[in-house]
């Protein structure tokens, strides 16, 4: 027979068994993200954005998707609207020619001449000669010397488009500086379809955009998706009133104009959702739903600084195709993130960022041209730091 104090301690055993199983069975609170979409209102309420679309998500899952304000100052903004992204297209072109090394079509430092014979005879400013060729690398770093076009045709084709860049004198030694440069990446989708045979669009279709499951993405808007088209706007200063601007990188076309080429740079429209799985991909080390999409060393590669101590950005030099975040105090809107972020911004205030540290994808989608750093606009700092302390504080 058990004596009391033995049966008291048994007792007490399968209690505090029952307690831990319960537990175990009780799933994590959810952060609470609620704090976001007011203060992302409060923007719309001040006239400095028409509406914005914001996303946090996980390697495997979406946290929180959440839209306020509007599309066109009259329909009302939904998750599914789509942006153009600007310069958030770099980070997609340089996959694309990522995959292309995975496949040893292409290598990090291939001369950019053996795809577009025209840099052969690229001089630099001054007319001296290059020192080196310009590499495949140079152009996703933005150390090529490489500036922007002196002069654009909205229809000339992407050979077109390389070629005008080519016939310009480089700005400085490849290697020797980082200047940004937007046509640099252009020039990547041409190294793109020559390399791989297709046209790039098609090419970033069919290996990198169908398997990610990025219906969305495309450069060129149709008839049906155009009625989801978050439109581009500017403060007027005057009246205080958000009017409606074009985008410089259209070079006059419409967003639903097909006989503009596939431009790599700045090029692409999309959703918060498709460049989500565009990021759970790259957090998932190259693989998206099972499918690999580049291996990990290429990943790894593309995603650390390649430009070692050349000045770039306060604390974000460059990887391939992806800005790096090196030293998160830089930036008001770093600051929530860990060191090794890498993603990308673009022009109009869009922004995806991915954290490897924290397995955390920050994605924020609105239209606003010309209101100071987009990588840091005040849109970005609330939503980084409101999305960062809701991860650290769940629900209760």
């Amino acid at each position: 027979m058990k004596t009391f104090p033995t049966l008291c301690g048994t007792l007490a055993a399968l209690a505090l068994l029952n307690n831990l199983a319960a537990r175990a069975q009780t799933p994590p609170a959810a952060p609470d993200f609620s704090a976001i979409a007011p203060k992302m209102q409060s923007f719309v309420d001040q006239n400095q954005i028409a509406g914005i679309v914001t996303l946090v998500a996980t390697k495997d899952k979406i946290l929180y998707e959440n839209a306020v304000g509007t599309s066109d100052l009259t329909r009302k903004m939904q998750t599914d609207d789509i942006f153009w992204i600007a310069s958030m297209s770099k980070p997609v072109t340089a996959v694309c020619a990522a995959m292309l090394v995975d496949d040893g079509k292409l290598k990090w430092d291939d001369p950019v001449e053996k795809y577009i014979p025209e840099f052969k005879g690229l001089q630099r400013a001054g007319g001296a000669t290059p020192s080196r060729p310009i590499t495949l690398r140079d152009l996703l770093t933005h150390t090529s010397g490489l500036g922007e076009y002196a002069t654009t045709q909205p229809h000339w084709t992407l050979e077109q488009y390389a070629r005008q860049i080519a016939s310009q004198p480089a700005r400085f030694q490849p290697g020797t500086k980082w200047q940004y440069s937007t046509a640099g990446l252009d020039c990547v989708g041409r190294v793109v379809e020559v390399a791989s045979g297709m046209p790039f669009d098609q090419f970033m279709q069919k290996r990198l955009l169908d398997p990610l499951g990025m219906k969305d993405t495309s450069f060129w808007l149709t008839p049906e998706t155009e009625k989801r088209y978050a439109h581009t706007y500017i403060l007027d200063a005057k009246t205080n009133k958000l009017t409606e601007t074009p985008i410089a990188y259209l070079y006059g076309t419409l967003p639903t104009d097909k006989q503009r080429p596939p431009l790599g740079g700045a090029g692409l429209f999309s959703t918060a959702q498709d460049m989500a799985h565009f990021y759970q991909m790259a957090l998932g080390g190259g693989t998206y739903n099972g499918k690999q999409i580049l291996k990990p060393e290429t990943l790894a590669e593309m995603t650390k600084n390649q430009i070692g101590t050349l000045m770039a950005r306060p604390g974000m030099p460059w990887g391939c195709g992806f800005c790096v975040i090196t030293d998160p105090a830089a930036f008001d809107a770093n600051k929530p993130v860990s060191a090794n972020t890498f993603g990308h911004g673009g022009a109009f205030g869009t922004s995806s960022w991915a954290d490897p540290a924290r397995n955390i994808i920050y994605i924020q989608m609105l239209e606003r041209d010309k209101f100071g750093n987009p990588d840091n606009s005040a849109m970005h700092i609330a939503f980084n730091q409101l999305a960062t302390q809701a991860l650290a504080s769940p629900q209760k």
